[in-house]
């Protein structure tokens, strides 16, 4: 029997951009730690469960995002989590290749490091 795919939420932004987020703990790792490239962004909140979620440039570009970019999929972060009515929201942010699991640990815990932190609402793109 193969694995099965993982299932991500996915939301596409102007200028070819992507944002996916996990739908469960195990598609969290397999997102964070198998999937994201070593310098995409990486998005959860922090201290309550949800998704985690990465920022994915367009196919084959070098560009970085610019802040409201870095914003927008910070709030879906929040959007999926337990966070969601809870106003401003603080929410982790990291390159990818700063995201490791650490020994033992159980499905979708991870650590961080070279955090960045944003206060953003929770809200999906339009």
């Amino acid at each position: 029997m193969k694995p099965e795919e993982p299932k991500f939420y996915e939301y596409l932004l102007p200028g070819g951009w992507m944002i996916l987020a996990g739908r469960s703990e195990k598609d969290n790792d397999r997102l964070s730690l198998k999937i994201a490239n070593a310098n995409e962004w990486w998005f959860h909140v922090r201290g309550m469960p949800g998704s985690h979620v990465i920022l994915r440039p367009p196919e084959g570009s070098k560009e970085s995002p610019d802040k409201e970019m870095l914003k927008q999929a910070a709030a879906v972060a929040a959007w999926h989590s337990k966070a969601r009515s809870g106003g401003v929201v603080a929410v982790s942010a990291t390159l990818a290749k700063f995201v490791s699991k650490p020994r033992g640990a159980k499905p979708g815990t991870v650590s961080i490091r070279k955090e960045t932190v944003f206060k953003v609402r929770p809200d999906l793109p339009t």
